[in-house]
């Protein structure tokens, strides 16, 4: 492989604590509580307004005032209560250093991940970033890797492989034709990626880091 695609939340990057708070401030403006924040990680992955529907029943009205106050908080703080996974950053330059091309696909929006990106100063490994906007269009992820790949010109996808911790990365890949990898270490599960479909399934970044380079 030549072109590797990567997720961001969950493959990159730690993002619980930043989502999930902001989450539950959308969701403090709407009175609603919640007992147990593990069920927010839910929200880790799918595009947002999709997440606030399904796990909410949120009409389209209400869905846009979430998803406003949830940008609200994290703007301000949730974005940099991220972690950068251990070995992430060694992974980057190793592939970097073997003439790899790195691209991100992210249903995030751009400009969120950029932001994200450049705080963990690891923007320099990426030759281009897809994002979804900030209205909801290019958000599955099989738009996102399409938009990619339609913007660096590139037709021959058995040169490329998607890199995601849940099952719209690996769906998003099949549906373009391209090859993934799941990884453990995010926020799905083995039988989730196995499931969608997943070419190779890793459990940590240094699996990852040995896999890549071999594929």
């Amino acid at each position: 492989m030549d072109i590797y695609l990567f997720d961001l939340d969950g493959t990159l990057t730690d993002p619980k604590t930043g989502i999930v708070n902001s989450v539950l401030y959308a969701l403090d403006s709407f009175g609603i509580s919640i007992e147990n924040n593990d069920c927010l990680t839910e929200f880790i992955g799918p595009p947002l307004r999709q997440s606030f529907k399904a796990l909410f029943g949120f009409n389209d009205s209400d869905t846009e005032k979430a998803v406003g106050k949830f940008r609200e908080r994290y703007y301000a703080k949730g974005i940099y209560e991220n972690i950068l996974y251990d070995g992430i950053e060694t992974m980057l330059q190793k592939l970097k250093d073997a003439g790899k091309t790195l691209f991100i696909a992210t249903s995030k929006p751009t400009n969120q991940a950029e932001i994200v990106l450049s705080h963990f100063n690891i923007d320099k490994y990426f030759t281009y970033m897809s994002g979804s906007e900030l209205n909801g269009d290019r958000s599955l992820k099989s738009d996102v890797i399409s938009y990619a790949l339609e913007q660096n010109g590139i037709a021959d996808l058995s040169c490329c492989i998607m890199i995601g911790d849940r099952k719209h990365d690996v769906i998003g890949a099949k549906t373009v034709g391209m090859k993934s990898v799941g990884v453990l270490y995010g926020y799905g599960s083995k039988a989730e990626l196995s499931e969608a479909g997943a070419d190779f399934i890793v459990g940590d970044v240094g699996e990852l880091t040995s896999l890549l380079p071999e594929l």
